[in-house]
């Protein structure tokens, strides 16, 4: 570890405020951390996870209830190996398998600017885990199996973008977090199965890898690009849990280093999936499904699936309609959606929720024809798994 002289921070320097600042926008920090617009970073956000709720920390420099007592090594050795000032272990909900390749200067910025910050007193609530989840001792058995404190090496043999890609993707923006399906005990899943899809907050967060039929293969790097920074492109737009990311975070960020994310993400190479047929036109679900898209959907998606460039997603060739994973289209019509509002894009489109219009049987028929239809190809939903989502829901609220 470097030395605390070498690294000495200052609050009142406002460049290295300001860098803290926008670290902490990189990281999408204010997402779990500010439940309160007044209150910015005082925590006590409930962070469904399927072991329990977590109670996120309290990071405004409040001595009693925040981090206004650490110091600046306490902070690095939070964010570098996920341990507390006392030694207690941190609970990988907060992500420092990921921030342990953070740098020693950018952890020094992002604790510069927290302590700036106004001090809140907020104390955050006990995680609520059973036995023996809730003695964070059994953490170090966790950590021995799944976590790595390394330092970020770059490749030689790549750019300076793609290595800035990767620095953002792999550490501060913790993409794998939710892009990634994770294995029994909660950790990320790597190797080929990184970057394939993955639960978030009760989405299904999509494949970033080159397939073309559920990931983002055939999306051009300026479709990407404008994705991260706007929030929208000629093909979708950001809602659900990735709507807050483009909002608090990505969208926020130079251009070069949005590019340096695009350049990464591009080089996550193709999985193999199962190759789909196409439902018959004649199948019962297909023909109930036609019957209420026609009805319900086409005003805005277009009869053939092709929606409005900018305006409406386009569900042909869609890899969120052809997903391996259909909670999230299930969820979208369901319980609607809002898409990203960013400075290009002030006012936010939104789709109408349909769980009060149409029944289990309705629901999965309709995801079942947009998951067929247009050229599409995916297998069929069916009326217990839109139950299953229409309660998850009903849960969370």
């Amino acid at each position: 570890m470097a030395s605390t002289a070498a690294m000495a921070i200052d609050a009142n320097d406002w460049t290295m405020r300001q860098r803290g600042l926008y670290l902490t926008r990189a990281g999408d920090c204010a997402a779990c951390h500010t439940v309160d617009e007044n209150k910015p970073m005082a925590g006590d956000y409930a962070l469904s996870t399927p072991f329990g709720t977590i109670y996120t920390a309290n990071i405004t420099p409040d001595e009693e209830t925040g981090i206004g007592a650490w110091t600046a090594d306490d902070f690095y050795r939070a964010m570098n190996e996920g341990i507390r000032p006392n030694g207690e272990r941190l609970y990988p909900a907060f992500p420092y398998t990921h921030y342990t390749i953070v740098t020693r200067e950018d952890s020094n910025a992002i604790f510069a600017y927290l302590n700036s910050l106004e001090p809140v007193r907020q104390q955050v609530r006990e995680p609520e885990f059973p036995w023996p989840l809730s003695m964070r001792f059994a953490l170090r058995g966790w950590n021995l199996l799944n976590f790595e404190n390394e330092e970020f090496e770059p490749d030689p043999e790549k750019s300076d973008a793609w290595n800035r890609g990767k620095y953002l993707v792999e550490g501060l923006g913790h993409c794998a977090m939710c892009h990634s399906p994770k294995n029994i005990i909660g950790a990320v899943k790597e190797g080929d199965d990184a970057f394939t899809g993955g639960y978030a907050e009760g989405w299904w967060a999509p494949s970033l890898t080159g397939s073309t039929r559920d990931g983002i293969g055939d999306w051009s790097d300026e479709q990407l690009f404008d994705f991260l920074k706007h929030g929208r492109n000629d093909r979708t737009a950001a809602f659900g849990p990735m709507a807050e990311v483009v909002e608090v975070s990505t969208s926020h960020m130079t251009d070069e280093d949005v590019q340096a994310i695009v350049e990464y993400i591009r080089s996550i190479p193709a999985q193999e999936t199962d190759e789909a047929e196409p439902m018959e036109d004649d199948d019962p679900a297909m023909q109930l499904g036609r019957t209420i898209y026609e009805a319900q959907c086409s005003a805005c998606h277009a009869p053939d699936g092709s929606g409005v460039p900018g305006q409406f997603a386009a569900l042909a060739g869609s890899s969120l309609a052809q997903s391996s994973n259909p909670t999230s289209l299930v969820r979208i019509i369901l319980e609607g959606a809002r898409a990203a509002q960013t400075e290009r894009y002030p006012t936010r489109h939104v789709m109408p929720a349909f769980d009060w219009k149409l029944d289990d049987e309705e629901v999965a028929a309709v995801a079942t024809y947009v998951r067929n239809a247009f050229g599409n190809a995916a297998s069929p939903v069916s009326e217990d798994f839109v139950e299953d989502t229409r309660e998850d829901i009903r849960k969370e609220r």
